[in-house]
C-alpha cells in the first residue's frame, strides 16, 4: 500500500508576516479537497513532496520555522518564475 496523499498550502503577507504561514493541511480527502478548492481558485499547485510532508506535521495559523524556508523559497521561486512567464 502506498503512501497517502498529503497536501499544504502556503500563505505568505509580507507586510505582517515574517515567514509563510501554513494555512491548511491534510491528508487523504483533506488532501483532494485542499487541491480541488486550489485548483477552483486559480491557485498554481507545486509538489514538493518533501516540504510537504514536513508541513504536515505544523499547526494550521502558525508561520513555517526558519529549518523550512530554504525549501518553501524553492517553492515561491518557481511560483515567481511561471508568474513571470506568464505576463509574456
Amino acid at each position: 500500500m502506498g503512501l497517502e496523499k498529503g497536501a499544504a498550502a502556503l500563505k505568505w503577507d509580507r507586510e505582517k508576516d515574517e515567514a509563510p504561514r501554513l494555512i491548511a493541511s491534510g491528508k487523504g480527502y483533506l488532501a483532494d479537497k485542499i487541491l480541488a478548492l486550489a485548483e477552483e481558485s486559480g491557485i498554481p499547485l507545486v509538489e514538493q513532496e518533501p516540504l510537504t510532508h514536513l508541513l504536515l506535521s505544523l499547526e494550521p495559523g502558525r508561520e513555517i520555522p526558519p529549518e523550512l524556508f530554504a525549501l518553501a523559497a524553492e517553492v515561491y521561486i518557481f511560483l515567481m518564475e511561471l508568474d513571470s512567464s506568464l505576463r509574456y
